[in-house]
């Protein structure tokens, strides 16, 4: 079902405050693996605001989590881009390219250690001090899917573990 809206009903700015910083070992985007499935035993860490450390209690319990946050070194976008696994201009919105009109990225992570204010995950595929936004435990249960298809993507799915960034997003 399709709701109508007019302009005045969305918001004019949608403002985020990072909760932390996540850093790991890649500097830059080149050489970097493209997803988790690449980034396989890469450690980092998050730091969370101390104001946000009581958000944390109870994360312990997961091994594994979300990661929201801002691709804060992307800054521009075509709607149309040539991905990292394909030679062929893709629809930006079927691919998980960076540069994107809100550049937000989304990443699953293994959770080793939550200490304070201070998470040691692993599966990292994530530039260092990368603001976070969010946090959000990942259940299997709550993520199945059924009839699942993954598009132009199934051609590539050999690579998806061994795929790095060539700079073509930088």
């Amino acid at each position: 079902m399709r709701k109508s809206s007019s302009a005045s009903e969305r918001p004019e700015k949608v403002v985020f405050e990072p909760i932390g910083i996540i850093y790991s070992p890649f500097t830059k985007p080149e050489g970097m693996p493209v997803q988790p499935s690449s980034a396989r035993g890469i450690r980092g860490n998050i730091v969370i605001e101390k104001k946000y450390s009581a958000g944390l209690a109870d994360l312990e319990g997961f091994s594994h989590i979300y990661l929201i946050y801002y691709l804060h070194l992307s800054k521009k976008y075509d709607l149309t881009v040539i991905p990292f696994l394909d030679n062929r201009e893709r629809g930006l919105f079927a691919t998980r390219a960076p540069r994107r009109p809100n550049p937000i990225g989304l990443s699953v992570v293994h959770l080793l250690q939550v200490e304070r204010n201070i998470l040691d995950i692993e599966d990292v595929d994530i530039i260092d001090g990368t603001p976070l936004l969010d946090i959000k435990p990942y259940v299997p249960e709550m993520e199945s899917v059924h009839d699942l298809r993954i598009g132009w993507l199934s051609a590539y799915t050999a690579e998806l573990k061994s795929k790095k960034a060539d700079g073509r997003f930088s």
